[in-house]
C-alpha cells in the first residue's frame, strides 16, 4: 500500500531518521501514523524530528469566506475536513485565476496565512492581496523620491547578526523593535502572517518619519534624518528578502500603454492645476473626483501633483 512505499522511499533517500517531514493536514491520519509505525518498528528510532503539516485550500466561491491574516484559530481537525480545490469539485477555473496574477501577488497572498491554516482562494482575497501590495509599492516610490535611489538596488543584509541595530535614534529604535517582532514571528513555527503584519507596521513607521521630518522637501530635510530613514529601509529590505518578496521591480500591468496613460495623466493634472489657479475649484474637484471614481488617486505634494492607481 501507499504507506509502505513512502516509508521505503524516505529511508532509501533520507536515511533511517531525518529532520523534517511535510505533508497536508489530511495525511496526519492514517498515512503519517502508519509511516511512523512502520519506520520506527523497522529501525527502532524516530522517523522524523519535525512534522510540518500544511493547511488545505478551498475556494471562496464555495462559502464566501476571505483568506486569513496570519492567525491559527482553525483547528487541525477542522482543516482536514475543509473541501480542497480540485478539478472534480469545480476547481477547473483555478488555472485561469492564477494566470491573471503576478508571481509576487500569489506569493504575498500565501504568506499572509500561516502554513498550517486553511487558505481560502478566490478573486476577492487575491484582490485584497493586490491592494495590500500597493502599500509597499507606493512606499518604494516614496523612498526613491527622498533618496534618489531605487529600493530594489539596496544590498540585502546576509546574516541575522549583521542586521542588528545599535542606535539611540528614535526611528531606529522603533525599527529595531519591529525587526525583533518579525524575527520572533518567524521563529514561532514560521508564522509568516504575523511577520507580514510587522512589515506593514514598519512601513507605517517609516512613512510617519518622512511626514514628520519633511523628507520629500529637499530644502527641509537633513542628512541625519535621511541616513536614519535609509537605515530603516535597509531593514525592510532585509526582512522582505527572507520571504522572497520585493526583490525585483514589478512589471506594470498596463504594458505598452504606460507611456500613453502617463501623458494623459500629465494633461489631466495640468488642466486641474490651471483650474485651481483660476479659482475654478468646481472643475478642479470634478477632475479629481472623476479620476478617483475610475481608480486613480491624485496626490498633491510640495513638489507637484502625483498620481497612483488604487
Amino acid at each position: 500500500g501507499w504507506h509502505i512505499e513512502c516509508s521505503a522511499m524516505s529511508q532509501a533517500i533520507l536515511g533511517e531518521s531525518f529532520d523534517i517531514h511535510g505533508g497536508g493536514l489530511d495525511l496526519v491520519f492514517p498515512h503519517h501514523e502508519n509511516e511512523i509505525a512502520q519506520s520506527e518498528c523497522c529501525n527502532g528510532k524516530p522517523m522524523a524530528r519535525y512534522w510540518m503539516h500544511n493547511g488545505l485550500m478551498r475556494s471562496s466561491a464555495a462559502d464566501g469566506k476571505v483568506g486569513g491574516r496570519g492567525d491559527r484559530q482553525e483547528s487541525a481537525e477542522q482543516a482536514t475536513v475543509d473541501t480542497k480545490i480540485s478539478r472534480s469539485k469545480g476547481g477547473g477555473g483555478l488555472a485561469d485565476l492564477i494566470a491573471k496574477q503576478t508571481g509576487e501577488r500569489l506569493r504575498f497572498f500565501l504568506l499572509r496565512t500561516h502554513y498550517r491554516s486553511t487558505i481560502v482562494f478566490g478573486e476577492e482575497p487575491l484582490s485584497e492581496a493586490a491592494t495590500a501590495l500597493e502599500t509597499f509599492y507606493r512606499f518604494f516610490e516614496r523612498y526613491e523620491r527622498v533618496t534618489g535611489e531605487s529600493f530594489y538596488d539596496i544590498a540585502v543584509i546576509q546574516s541575522r547578526s549583521a542586521g542588528a541595530i545599535d542606535s539611540n535614534n528614535e526611528l531606529l529604535q522603533t525599527v529595531k523593535a519591529k525587526r525583533e517582532a518579525y524575527l520572533t514571528a518567524m521563529d514561532d513555527d514560521f508564522n509568516t502572517g504575523a511577520a507580514v503584519s510587522e512589515l506593514f507596521e514598519l512601513v507605517r513607521a517609516l512613512n510617519k518619519f518622512v511626514d514628520q521630518n519633511s523628507l520629500e522637501d529637499s530644502a527641509a530635510r537633513t542628512t541625519e534624518n535621511v541616513d536614519a530613514f535609509k537605515r530603516g529601509v535597509q531593514t525592510l529590505k532585509e526582512l522582505s528578502a527572507l520571504l522572497g518578496i520585493f526583490q525585483v521591480e514589478p512589471e506594470s500591468d498596463s504594458g505598452a500603454n504606460d507611456a500613453l496613460v502617463g501623458q494623459l495623466m500629465e494633461l489631466m493634472i495640468e488642466l486641474r492645476n490651471e483650474a485651481r489657479k483660476e479659482k475654478n475649484f468646481a472643475i478642479a474637484d470634478r477632475i479629481r473626483d472623476g479620476l478617483n471614481e475610475i481608480g486613480i488617486t491624485l496626490e498633491d505634494r510640495k513638489e507637484g501633483t502625483g498620481w497612483k492607481v488604487g
